[in-house]
């Protein structure tokens, strides 16, 4: 009876999830009340960060919400996190949340428009190298603008239609049919071919987005959660954050899309892939009957879109609102005009957007536990014990390489945090300070693409619905972005200790920008 009963909670215990993952995990629950007692909290700490990114690295075998979830809750249960700490790390990060309710069930109403704009783009370019350069351009544009989650979500939505059509059709169905794309089974075995071939390129288009996202979620003050963060510190408004900004992120940026055209050129790191003349063929026939078929109400739907888009954009832009608040009233204006009133059909949207919400939230678990365990400490005091470009670099490189495997608006937020702290002490200058804001926030914009730990954006594609269709993984995420890291990195290194000196910051301060060191207090005039 007990073997039984065992065996039942063994199948119950993280679903159907591998017994070997099954069985590390357990061993991580049951070694880390131990580690706290032998070891100590500090490096129990970053044991639970290694064993955290281990089931980022595995979401895949199972979602990391529990596994993840499960570390959390034990880390707070043996004392290395208070309740109260993960409390505040979520309500300073309320508006990501909001962020995540909101405006990707937003962009889940545009799908339509996403789906017919982004279908005449692709079937409007044939050249793989060129509509990859688009891809992430595009979302680089976008994502200067809109937060970079929701610049994604556009990117998964455009994408599930894509596969979801062709898929369709090659398991012998109509469009209107209603079809599982999640397996390959009904798929005729002449086109899955094909279909592997589709699924490369698409993953090549996500990851090319993907990186565009981090590209342009740099240069401006609403591109990430923590430029906000570093632009309110500095009182930067708009203008003077991007060309603070731009001696790093304009370089970075044409690099960027520079290797977007040669990874598919040179077909390296598993890029290269074509889209299929009998794919292409059959999304050319779905445009066309989607245009013979659409009719005026169905056109009204599609300028309604079109009207909340602006409307997205010109908000954002100029921060009408918080973006969360945005995405609720994209909700309500398209849901208002295209007759999406019932409650069932509100739900749908929200079903992408809550699992990694609620995953987010157990990563400011996480992010607890470094701040009560004070982790990042030793690397902050030793990079303020440094001068000049070393001290600038320094920052670039600890802030890039802990947003490789942390959450990198926390990361931010410490850092800013530091240097704020020692501008108000007189440790430092004013304007080393304002060097010290450039090299955090582009160190946790830039290097962060290494892994989808660094970069929300990337984890929410990770956990997305598309990336097992796709057949993205954790470990092929990191491969396709290397050359990305390599390069973005290397340069934005580069304009970093050369570029950013006293003698530029005061050039932009007095002869481009109006300087605003009066609205942050310093004891050391300059």
């Amino acid at each position: 009876m007990s073997d039984t009963f065992s065996a039942a909670f063994t199948r119950n215990f993280l679903g159907h999830a591998p017994n070997w993952y099954k069985y590390v995990m357990l061993a991580f629950l049951l070694a880390n009340p131990i580690l706290f007692m032998a070891l100590g909290p500090f490096v129990t700490g970053w044991i639970l960060i290694i064993e955290f990114i281990f089931t980022l690295a595995m979401a895949l075998k199972s979602y990391p919400l529990q596994p993840g979830g499960l570390l959390a809750i034990e880390a707070v249960a043996i004392g290395m996190a208070s309740p109260q700490t993960v409390y505040h790390e979520a309500v300073n990060n309320f508006q990501v949340i909001l962020l995540l309710i909101f405006m990707v069930a937003g962009i889940y109403f545009m799908k339509e428009l996403l789906l017919f704009t982004f279908t005449k783009i692709l079937l409007g370019v044939r050249s793989k190298a060129f509509l990859s350069f688009l891809f992430c351009f595009a979302a680089a544009f976008l994502s200067a603008f809109l937060d970079a989650l929701t610049v994604t979500a556009v990117i998964i939505a455009v994408s599930t239609g894509f596969y979801s059509i062709y898929h369709k059709v090659a398991s012998g169905k109509k469009y209107d049919d209603d079809h599982d794309a999640t397996t390959d089974e009904v798929v005729y075995d002449a086109n899955r071919e094909n279909l592997e071939e589709f699924r490369g390129f698409l993953r090549n288009l996500l990851m090319h987005g993907a990186v565009g996202t981090a590209l342009g979620g740099v240069c401006t003050l609403v591109g990430e959660p923590q430029n906000l963060l570093i632009g309110d510190k500095a009182s930067w408004q708009f203008a003077e954050f991007f060309i603070r900004m731009s001696p790093v992120t304009m370089p970075v940026l044409v690099v960027g899309l520079t290797i977007s055209v040669l990874l598919e050129k040179l077909r390296w790191f598993e890029y290269g892939y074509q889209l299929p003349d009998q794919v292409r063929d059959i999304l050319w026939s779905f445009d066309e009957e989607q245009t013979r078929k659409r009719k005026k109400v169905e056109t009204a739907r599609l300028v309604v879109q079109g009207i909340a888009g602006v409307w997205l954009v010109i908000a954002l832009a100029f921060h009408l609102a918080e973006v969360g608040i945005i995405g609720l009233s994209v909700i309500v204006i398209i849901t208002a005009f295209n007759g999406i009133i019932e409650e069932h059909h509100l739900g749908e949207a929200f079903r992408e957007a809550l699992p990694f919400t609620a995953l987010l939230v157990v990563f400011f678990a996480i992010v607890a536990v470094i701040q009560e365990q004070n982790l990042f400490g030793g690397i902050i005091q030793y990079g303020l014990s440094l001068e000049g470009s070393q001290q600038i670099a320094m920052f670039y490189v600890a802030n890039g390489l802990l947003s490789a495997i942390s959450d990198n608006v926390f990361v931010a937020t410490v850092y800013v945090n530091e240097v704020m702290r020692a501008l108000s002490n007189g440790v430092i200058t004013r304007d080393q300070f304002d060097l010290l804001a450039v090299a955090i926030n582009t160190g946790t914009n830039i290097p962060s693409v290494a892994t989808p730990n660094g970069q929300a954006a990337f984890l929410f594609l990770l956990t997305s619905g598309i990336a097992p269709l796709v057949r993205l993984s954790y470990g092929r995420m990191v491969w396709m972005a290397l050359p990305y890291t390599i390069g973005m990195s290397i340069v934005g290194y580069i304009c970093v200790y050369y570029f950013l000196d006293s003698a530029t910051a005061s050039l932009y301060a007095n002869d481009l920008i109006s300087h605003h060191s009066s609205n942050v207090s310093s004891p050391t005039s300059h």
